[in-house]
């Protein structure tokens, strides 16, 4: 603790106390409980020995690595942890197919009866031998997803068609390509290609529009290429991804907890939160994981209003099943926090029920 921050504690302004405490609260109580590393794709590029020493550095009170599709960094996220001091956990993100919700838009934009989903707790990189094959299978419809996205792209852009094998093995440190490793390809294999005036006409031509910001630009392919209308769009089909109860089966045989991930409340899947609920209690469920930064912020005060209220709606419902909620910021897009910024009043007031949810799960 700083001088300055002494000082204001004890300032004869008593507003200027409170903002102190404010400060002290956030300085002891940051946490992030959705990681994810260079293993699936970091924002920053970060290792998961990286991401123990970021939260090393900030004084976390947790941090838990999650990873799309694959458990290659747990092992060295949780010793790098312990070697440092850091309480910590691990998990997997994924998408599932749910049958009961097959008509119906949930947290995957566009797509009905598909969702993100985690397990959250996992203890080590591997996995029990009867759980070998679905690991395997996890990875293994990843990567074909991505290559055939791949293939699709590179018959729209000829000019800076991409190798996968190349990508995965410049990009990946164990070849788990994701869309985000794609963008960040194309746009470098098109500035090795073009210059200048060149390159902005280039993808003014090819998708509509051109960003000199880097993140801007790969943003914009990925909306343009890959995602619905874009010609790189592969719809998924109930056979695309596991279903919810045999994801949930591998979870559990692996010894962690089924985990429900919750965009905003905006979606028919998500309106009646507590039939969402009821159906993945009825699968195992044991915990639930948000992103707080997309649940209050908003181009409007309308909107954020909206967000704020669905995510109040959404906290006490957890609270009612008695189900803890695990808070983090993904980190796998260039820009989102490093950590959320719980002194905002649409946070702070959920500021207790996200610490237990840290606590039940960082060892």
């Amino acid at each position: 603790m700083d001088d300055s921050l002494k000082n204001q504690l004890n300032s004869f302004d008593a507003a200027q106390r409170l903002d102190a405490l404010k400060s002290v609260r956030n300085m002891y109580s940051a946490f992030n409980m959705h990681c994810h590393s260079f293993f699936s794709y970091n924002g920053y590029g970060y290792s998961p020995s990286m991401l123990a020493a970021v939260a090393k550095e900030n004084n976390w009170r947790g941090a838990m690595l999650v990873d799309f599709d694959v458990l290659d960094g747990v092992d060295e996220f949780l010793s790098a942890c312990r070697y440092l001091g850091v309480k910590a956990a691990a998990g997997m993100e994924t998408r599932v197919f749910i049958p009961e919700l097959a008509d119906v838009e949930i947290n995957s934009p566009g797509e009905p009866g598909i969702a993100y989903h985690l397990g959250c707790g996992f203890s080590s990189s591997n996995v029990p031998a009867s759980e070998k094959a679905f690991a395997d299978n996890l990875r293994a419809k990843a990567n074909s997803r991505t290559r055939v996205l791949v293939e699709k792209v590179n018959a729209v852009l000829p000019e800076i068609a991409l190798d996968f094998n190349a990508v995965a093995a410049e990009l990946t440190p164990n070849g788990n390509v994701t869309e985000r490793h794609v963008c960040t390809a194309y746009r470098q294999m098109a500035e090795k290609k073009f210059a200048g005036d060149e390159l902005a006409a280039y993808w003014q031509e090819k998708i509509g529009g051109f960003e000199s910001n880097p993140v801007k630009l790969e943003a914009l392919i990925r909306s343009k290429t890959m995602k619905r209308g874009g010609a790189g769009y592969v719809a998924p089909t109930p056979e695309s991804f596991p279903t919810l109860e045999e994801m949930n089966k591998f979870i559990i045989n692996c010894g962690a907890a089924p985990t429900l991930a919750w965009l905003n409340g905006l979606s028919a899947g998500e309106n009646d939160v507590d039939r969402l609920f009821e159906l993945h209690l009825k699968y195992g469920l044991k915990a639930a994981t948000l992103i707080p930064d997309r649940n209050w912020r908003a181009d409007t005060p309308e909107k954020q209003a909206k967000l704020t209220a669905e995510l109040d709606r959404f906290v006490a419902t957890a609270v009612k099943y008695n189900i803890p909620l695990l808070a983090g910021t993904e980190m796998n897009a260039p820009g989102q926090l490093i950590a959320d910024d719980f002194t905002i009043p649409a946070l702070i007031k959920h500021l207790d029920v996200f610490s237990a949810g840290v606590d039940i799960f960082a060892k």
